[in-house]
């Protein structure tokens, strides 16, 4: 099993007999975390294969979740409840409960995803150089536990350091470090992964998200995943950010949007995404 496999792990409680409720014993492991916060969608994915125990089903279809606290790297409890049961789809809310309060509260759709190529896709992945020509995300300038487990690579005509770009774009590669191929639970982390774009816009810090929908959209392919993250807003100390993940075949795989706060500038910037 990889790590990303063990450490994104379930165990359903035995006393969970009900068929429409269910809780699992899960632990957040600090190998996924970013500034001692584990990455949200890191917890997301969690929650995702707690819904899909639930309701019988193999993969997540759409994954919506508010960010009501940051749980921290610890045991944790995830509480699922059955909204609907069907042939094609199905429906759980998860709730992420961490210290007797509920930390991350999700609906997710599963049902059964396909790998092949897509009938119709209105743009194809974007150009960027080969890994080996990209920069890794700054590991030097930060406390970023996730790089432990995950590989990045940048596209340096995007990356936030040394220099920002102005353009609040960043297009990166992904992958497990240990090698293991991308599955969807692995996509909700790859759409999650990247340094908040607003880096590229000067405004530094930790950047808590508050709303992440990802939509699955298909069996990835083994290989890089490339992937580009960008902010269509920033106002009012909000910003959007839409991300796109690509196979190694160049379909699309995963698509996500989330709405963050902007991070107060401090001295040494920390990043969370």
């Amino acid at each position: 099993m990889s790590h990303f496999e063990t450490e994104s792990a379930v165990r359903r409680h035995e006393d969970s007999t009900e068929s429409s409720q269910a809780r699992y014993d899960v632990e957040l492991s600090p190998y996924w975390a970013i500034g001692g916060k584990p990455n949200g969608g890191y917890t997301l994915s969690i929650i995702a294969r707690a819904a899909c125990d639930a309701v019988g089903a193999t993969h997540p279809l759409a994954v919506s979740a508010h960010y009501l606290r940051a749980p921290d790297s610890a045991a944790a409890e995830v509480r699922t409840e059955v909204v609907r049961s069907g042939r094609r789809v199905s429906t759980a809310r998860s709730t992420l409960w961490q210290g007797g309060k509920p930390q991350i509260d999700a609906l997710i759709t599963t049902g059964e995803l396909h790998a092949g190529p897509a009938e119709f896709t209105s743009r194809p992945a974007p150009d960027m150089p080969p890994p080996e020509e990209c920069v890794p995300p700054g590991t030097e300038k930060f406390v970023l536990e996730i790089f432990d487990r995950v590989d990045m690579r940048i596209d340096p005509a995007t990356a936030p350091f040394p220099t920002h770009t102005g353009d609040p774009t960043i297009r990166y590669w992904f992958r497990l470090h240990d090698g293991a191929e991308p599955d969807p639970f692995s996509l909700i982390v790859a759409a999650d992964a990247a340094p908040p774009t607003v880096f590229n816009l000067q405004r530094y810090g930790w950047a808590p998200t508050v709303e992440l929908t990802v939509l699955l959209r298909g069996l990835p392919a083994p290989g890089w995943l490339r992937c580009e993250s960008t902010t269509r807003m920033m106002a009012d100390g909000w910003f959007d950010e839409e991300a796109s993940v690509w196979d190694s075949t160049g379909r699309l795989v995963a698509q996500s949007r989330q709405l963050a706060l902007v991070g107060q500038r401090p001295e040494k910037p920390a990043t969370s995404d």
